[in-house]
């Protein structure tokens, strides 16, 4: 279900893949991030690295009554305070989205699926 807006001149619909990937886009912008990782589980105990093509495999995005939610599954880089790097992206992304479509994230959640060197 697309993000519906209304402006002055009428109505602004944005898709949930728009979404992931302007969030995707800004999570890469953070310093100890390596890159998405699928929403699947680990295959064989690793985390399948996502190409830039394949960020939203790694990002869902759930609009439910004007409120948006985005899970961002992501490995980090080892070495990194992992908390610290979580915490970067979700407040990367919650100004990113607000500055580029005018969206206010109502949760930011971030699943470390791995750590890579």
């Amino acid at each position: 279900m697309p993000l519906e807006q209304k402006a002055e001149q009428g109505r602004i619909t944005i898709n949930e893949n728009v979404i992931a990937r302007i969030a995707g886009a800004a999570a890469m912008e953070v310093f100890g991030l390596v890159g998405m990782s699928s929403r699947q589980q680990l295959k064989d105990g690793f985390a399948e690295l996502l190409g830039r093509e394949n960020y939203t495999r790694g990002i869902e995005v759930r609009i439910e009554n004007g409120e948006v939610d985005v899970d961002l599954h992501i490995i980090v880089s080892y070495g990194t305070k992992i908390s610290e790097v979580a915490h970067n992206v979700q407040e990367r992304v919650k100004y990113t989205l607000n500055e580029i479509a005018g969206i206010s994230a109502n949760r930011i959640n971030i699943y470390v699926q791995g750590v890579r060197v």
